[in-house]
């Protein structure tokens, strides 16, 4: 009895001990909003908007809302995407329909981090979405990251997405 035992608490020491966080929501959003966020609004995931979230994600999303930071024509979003087996957190900034700052603000898994770092997410930097929901833009991959790379891909292409919704 007591084997199982010490064997979940291994499996939550071991998954405790990846996850970091790298940046708090609220200090992202004051950086993106230079120190006075507005309050959330909040896009709801209604029928027609459904079908073209499952095509980004590739898997049927996991919510039905998603909350998000508007002043003018800039927009933040805070949104999740599972890299292998666990969520990576990621802050999405956007100006103009076009990426203007993206940053892994936790990540949970125990490879693959280094899509944190700004060598990588650089590349999103002006990247806008075209008619069949692609960034117009590529994204070099990291060896040894690939799930964590897809997981941003699917991050930018969906705050892009949700971005032009809320233009509409």
């Amino acid at each position: 009895m007591l084997k199982p035992f010490l064997l979940f608490l291994i499996f939550i020491a071991s998954s405790a001990a990846f996850s970091e966080q790298y940046q708090s929501q609220d200090d992202f959003l004051k950086e993106a909003f230079s120190r006075e966020p507005p309050k959330p609004k909040i896009l709801w995931i209604k029928k027609n908007l459904k079908k073209q979230v499952e095509k980004i994600l590739q898997h049927r999303p996991g919510f039905l809302r998603t909350r998000y930071w508007q002043k003018d024509l800039l927009s933040v979003w805070i949104l999740e995407e599972i890299g292998k087996t666990q969520p990576i957190t990621v802050g999405v900034v956007i100006e103009n329909n076009k990426i203007k700052k993206i940053r892994v603000l936790a990540f949970r898994e125990s490879r693959g981090w280094e899509v944190k770092y700004d060598f990588f997410t650089n590349q999103f930097t002006n990247a806008g979405l075209t008619s069949d929901l692609k960034l117009n833009q590529s994204i070099d991959g990291v060896s040894g990251a690939t799930l964590s790379v897809h997981a941003l891909n699917k991050i930018a292409r969906l705050a892009l997405f949700f971005n032009q919704q809320i233009q509409k």
